[in-house]
């Protein structure tokens, strides 16, 4: 890793300016250790979910330095800034409608018109957070489906070599993931208990809304955005009417393509844009190329299935 190695890790410099390249880098919470990356970078988003082998594209937590940038990114009524003044800095998570959408770009959203914030209770991760100036999403840095490290030396063995840098912050004092509650639509909402209780949360903003909006927290099953238009995948062209959303070298029209080269990557981030793009030509159906199903392919196959309406 350039600007550390895997004994003392980087400098608070170090850190940021491997994320002002788009670089990756692992980051300290009070919670667990994260694989951070720029939330506004599409690519640098799409790095994460290809670090940790995620199989689905869910809603990231975009990291911010203190209440007033959350409130920059997020729209927050009376009951999350009094959630807010409650918890942060600390292990609370709050989904909210999205105010910045280039702030916490599409990707990182999973494509809901929801964003998910939180100020982490570490110093170290603030100080990055805050020296670096826009948000960073941090899920935790394990390869998908091992446990969450809590330990600097843990952390490098799970994503180090996926990452520029990783700061060393000591252990981890809470070592399970934040709390996330919803404030949306009127209803606040328990979607992922954490070290802050249903009880403490209660207390804050009286009883909780039960109905459940599981697909908007990072770490369950996620109902991404489907546009309105059907979508058609594994297409060779499009039918009269319809957009297609080519894959690779001189597949249809460039200008609608999720990657002109064919790199997964690049594809990854441009996956959300184009379907929002795309709809709102309002055609009679959007069709979209074959993408291989290895590495990044499998997540972004999920997400077209999802929006083609074969899985739920």
């Amino acid at each position: 890793m350039p600007g550390g190695d895997n004994q003392r890790g980087a400098t608070d410099a170090q850190a940021v300016e491997a994320l002002a390249r788009g670089g990756l880098v692992i980051l300290p919470t009070e919670t667990v250790y994260g694989l951070a990356a720029d939330a506004s970078n599409a690519q640098a988003v799409a790095a994460i979910f290809e670090a940790k082998g995620r199989p689905r594209f869910n809603p990231l937590i975009a990291h911010v330095a203190d209440a007033a940038r959350a409130e920059a990114v997020a729209v927050f009524d009376a009951r999350a800034r009094a959630l807010a003044e409650a918890f942060w800095p600390g292990p609370l998570t709050i989904v909210a409608p999205v105010r910045d959408r280039a702030a916490v770009c599409d990707l990182a959203r999973a494509g809901l018109d929801s964003v998910a914030v939180r100020v982490p209770g570490h110093a170290r991760a603030r100080a990055v957070i805050a020296a670096f100036g826009k948000p960073v999403v941090a899920p935790s840095a394990n390869r998908s489906g091992r446990p969450s490290p809590t330990t600097f030396a843990d952390a490098v063995d799970e994503t180090g070599p996926a990452a520029a840098d990783a700061v060393d912050g000591g252990p981890c004092a809470v070592g399970v993931e934040s709390t996330v509650v919803s404030v949306l639509d009127g209803r606040v909402s328990l979607l992922r208990p954490g070290s802050i209780t249903r009880d403490e949360i209660e207390a804050i903003v009286g009883p909780l809304d039960e109905s459940g909006e599981g697909h908007r927290s990072p770490g369950r099953t996620a109902l991404h955005y489907a546009p309105d238009a059907p979508v058609r995948i594994d297409a060779e062209a499009a039918r009269p009417g319809e957009i297609l959303l080519g894959f690779g070298r001189g597949v249809g029209d460039p200008r609608w393509s999720l990657s002109p080269t064919g790199d997964l990557r690049e594809a990854a981030a441009n996956l959300f844009r184009r379907l929002r793009e795309a709809d709102r030509e309002k055609p009679a159906g959007i069709a979209v190329s074959p993408v291989p199903a290895q590495g990044l392919g499998e997540a972004i196959n999920d997400r077209l299935k999802r929006a083609a309406g074969f899985v739920g």
